[in-house]
């Protein structure tokens, strides 16, 4: 699980995401789940200084409306996944009760923590 640091814990919601590609960079993630490049370079760049070690986590929306996130898997790499934020918990174990429906056929996922607004 990927946690984003947030100054009022009760402001994070934990979401399930499945894993699409990995990478070595958000921006190479964000662009690999179609995010133009100087849109991700911007994301990340706006992120960076939010946490001490830089972003955790990035959540965007590609043109049609579907919710991307880039995150940062426990192996230090960068996984592309789609993002369900319309199964955002306030608990971790209810989001990855949430994931484990999601995923079929051998698929992985990751539960994902953002500042949701």
């Amino acid at each position: 699980m990927t946690t984003l640091v947030s100054p009022n814990p009760s402001a994070v919601r934990y979401f399930p995401a499945i894993l699409c590609i990995e990478c070595d960079s958000p921006i190479d993630a964000l662009i690999a789940m179609c995010i133009p490049r100087d849109e991700a370079m911007d994301l990340v760049a706006a992120a960076w200084p939010l946490a001490d070690e830089g972003p955790q986590c990035l959540v965007g929306v590609v043109d049609g409306g579907r919710p991307i996130v880039a995150l940062r898997t426990p192996e230090g790499r960068w996984a592309g996944c789609n993002a369900f934020l319309d199964h955002a918990c306030s608990t971790p174990d209810e989001a990855e009760r949430r994931l484990s429906k999601l995923l079929k056929r051998g698929r992985r996922g990751y539960v994902a923590a953002a500042i949701l607004c």
